[in-house]
């Protein structure tokens, strides 16, 4: 049974939300976030990235920059920018991307649900990734951005959800691209309750995204645990901020793959090389693959139709994936790509990008790319209750949340 508690919110002032909210602190580079934050005194990234307030060799994971963060956030709520709410709630957190809404319900995971695995996972984490948002939730006493979960969809929280937002919001803007963000605040005692047992009758949650902010914020509560040994559960640190979704709302983006080179390949013979596993015919336009086990290809300016034969199909959960079938019989075998993590001659484009990448960058530094049909979320939900994990970067989840619009204390 999963922990699902409400929790009071630090929230911008309504009329600061749009100026204030930024896309995950890992959506940047160190210059695409310097370059963001420049002359930028709102943006929730100055927090998120402190180190885009220091000179560009100063060392991002030096105390000072921590504590920067820090001050930034607590000068945004000595002036007013943020407002802290008296009562504990559940709120909603509405995206709409191309007329397509999803409506998460914003609330704290319990970090012992994710150390017993109520709440699963699908990816492993790096620990030099965890260190920096260690640092940051430790330094603030805060989680900033919310993990993404996503659970079974439930008729009790679903209608409890679109009664709320038949009322006006708290929060309603449209952001830079495109994205409308919409927030509702659940404070009636029977709707928590009920959302709290609906909840609480669910088995399983699923990591959608977030995976290393998740460990970093369990990792968090896990010190503060041995710092306060008297600790009753309650306290705050032992939960992380979260917004929830149904999987039948949720959408996921394929995530496509371009390579360097062909191996030493020539494209006949590379081409000659995966007909042995593969249907493979020419396009005359670009492919978006309509159905699993098909894959798109583009090399040396031509477009294929990829289509895997039988005999590497498979009901596995792992080895069944669209991502795993390219990497065992293509990445792998025929263009040496042992380890997609850490490879360099392989880079990963998420499918909002569109088709259009794919070629432009077999234009400048690439030689072969992949489109790809996408990972299902029923297929993460089988992966994780299996307790395996998936290849790396097989999903690629549309709309992402925004940071900086609640916050949660510990």
């Amino acid at each position: 049974m999963a922990e699902i508690r409400t929790f009071c919110s630090i929230r911008p002032r309504e009329d600061m939300a749009d100026k204030i909210a930024a896309l995950p602190y890992d959506v940047y580079s160190r210059q695409e976030a310097r370059e963001l934050t420049r002359g930028d005194m709102n943006t929730f990234l100055r927090i998120d990235r402190p180190e885009t307030q220091f000179p560009e060799d100063y060392d991002m994971y030096a105390k000072e920059v921590y504590e920067k963060a820090v001050e930034m956030f607590k000068e945004m709520c000595d002036d007013g920018r943020y407002e802290r709410d008296e009562k504990p709630s559940y709120y909603i957190y509405q995206l709409t991307m191309n007329g397509r809404q999803q409506n998460g319900i914003v609330a704290c995971a319990a970090i012992d649900d994710y150390c017993n695995n109520v709440i699963k996972k699908h990816e492993n984490t790096r620990e030099d990734k965890e260190q920096d948002r260690i640092r940051h939730v430790d330094y603030m006493s805060a989680q900033t951005g919310p993990i993404f979960l996503a659970y079974r969809s439930d008729k009790v929280i679903k209608d409890i959800v679109n009664e709320v937002i038949l009322n006006k919001p708290l929060y309603d803007f449209t952001s830079e691209d495109g994205i409308t963000h919409k927030v509702w605040r659940i404070d009636g005692e029977e709707e928590q309750n009920n959302i709290h047992a609906a909840f609480a009758n669910m088995a399983s949650i699923y990591i959608a995204d977030g995976h290393h902010r998740c460990a970093s914020a369990v990792k968090v509560g896990i010190k503060r645990r041995g710092q306060h040994p008297d600790y009753d559960g309650t306290e705050e640190f032992n939960y992380f901020l979260s917004v929830l979704f149904p999987d039948d709302e949720l959408k996921i983006l394929p995530y496509n793959r371009v390579v360097t080179d062909l191996n030493g390949y020539s494209k006949e013979d590379f081409i000659k090389e995966i007909e042995k596993e593969f249907e493979v015919v020419k396009q005359k336009e670009a492919v978006q693959p309509k159905a699993k086990g098909t894959f798109g290809m583009y090399v040396e300016g031509d477009w294929y139709l990829l289509t895997a034969k039988e005999e590497i199909l498979s009901d596995d959960p792992v080895d069944g994936l669209d991502v795993s079938i390219l990497q065992d019989n293509i990445l792998n075998p025929v263009l040496g790509i042992k380890e997609p993590r850490t490879d360099k001659r392989i880079d990963f484009i998420g499918g909002i990008r569109g088709l259009s990448e794919l070629e432009k960058r077999c234009g400048e530094d690439m030689k072969v790319a992949f489109s790809m049909y996408p990972t299902s979320i029923e297929e993460l939900f089988a992966v994780a209750d299996a307790g395996r994990l998936m290849p790396p970067k097989s999903t690629w989840f549309e709309p992402k949340l925004r940071s900086g619009i609640f916050i949660h204390e510990i």
